[in-house]
């Protein structure tokens, strides 16, 4: 993942980093799953990579677009739209999955979605909040990552 714009020395942006590396490691379980026919596996990493998501993003959306949409609208239009597509796709895993063939194949692809999507969001997102937030929009996305906690363990506990 990305290090070089150092916006990883901030503890916000830190966290939504280390929720996307967590994503990514249970989407190589999802395709270890697909591979060995585990459906009912599958859905549910998908619900655990759905309950990640979840809090993220709230941040995201509630915290950090919010400051950088008047500059990037389109980007951020487009970025909002694929988390929909992706928590439309996911949210099936709590649905009737066994009973759709197509579901599986959807997953793994809503599933490459979400990694471009992730890299997009390291390598464009956090550098240009990094650059473009003031102390005070910064402040705003601490909050409602505070408001939101995440499922990440606790440095404390590391």
């Amino acid at each position: 993942m990305c290090e070089y714009c150092g916006c990883q020395a901030l503890e916000t942006i830190d966290e939504l980093t280390m929720e996307h590396e967590r994503v990514v490691r249970l989407i190589s379980f999802v395709r270890d799953a697909r591979r060995d026919g585990e459906v009912t596996r599958m859905a549910q990493l998908a619900r655990e990579i759905s309950a990640v998501l979840g809090p993220h993003t709230e941040v995201e959306e509630h915290g950090l677009f919010p400051a950088l949409a008047a500059e990037f609208p389109e980007q951020i239009g487009a970025l909002e739209a694929e988390h929909r597509h992706i928590e439309a796709v996911l949210a099936e895993a709590d649905g009737p999955f066994l009973a759709d063939p197509t579901w599986p194949q959807r997953l793994i692809e809503t599933l490459d979605l979400l990694r471009e999507h992730i890299l997009k969001e390291q390598d464009g997102v956090f550098p240009a909040a990094l650059a473009n937030l003031s102390i005070e929009e910064w402040e705003a996305v601490e909050a409602v990552r505070s408001r939101l906690g995440t499922l990440l363990p606790s440095r404390a506990a590391e």
